[in-house]
């Protein structure tokens, strides 16, 4: 049986905007196994072209995406919320083992169960080519740090 992981549905605004920071923090981790509890055993993506069912799909998933995506940072900030949906926008920061740099922008959707695990989500990215000089998101691996500027700082 699966824990809960708070904050649960229904959201409010703080909720929202906390369960959105866990996992704009997780997924800061790089950690495919600890990304993937947070969704339900079931959970189905959409992500690009990609279609995912059930937590080994999505671990396999993060693996292979962080083994390209080299010094990868995310920001996601709160779009909207209710009941036990939140939309997110986000963007990050990466290289490939070129060293070429990519900022990539999305949106999500994603819907929870009662226990707070992600049960649906649909992923919208484009990818940008950037120089190394035009990177914005420069904090050491792993989360953002408390303070750091978010999307609208950077005019993303």
């Amino acid at each position: 049986m699966d824990l809960q992981r708070p904050p649960l549905p229904p959201f409010d605004l703080d909720s929202a905007r906390r369960k959105v920071r866990l996992a704009e923090d997780a997924w800061n981790s790089r950690d495919p196994a600890r990304v993937a509890l947070a969704y339900a055993p079931d959970s189905r993506w959409r992500n690009r072209d990609e279609f995912l069912v059930g937590r080994p799909a999505i671990e396999a998933f993060l693996t292979r995406k962080w083994a390209k995506e080299l010094d990868y940072r995310l920001i996601k900030d709160l779009w909207a919320y209710q009941d036990d949906r939140i939309a997110v926008r986000f963007a990050y920061e990466w290289r490939d083992e070129s060293g070429q740099w990519r900022r990539s922008h999305g949106n999500e959707n994603w819907a929870f169960d009662a226990n707070g695990l992600m049960t649906r989500r649909l992923a919208s990215i484009n990818d940008q080519l950037i120089d190394a000089g035009d990177r914005k998101f420069h904090w050491p691996a792993g989360p953002r740090p408390d303070g750091h500027p978010g999307l609208e700082h950077f005019g993303l």
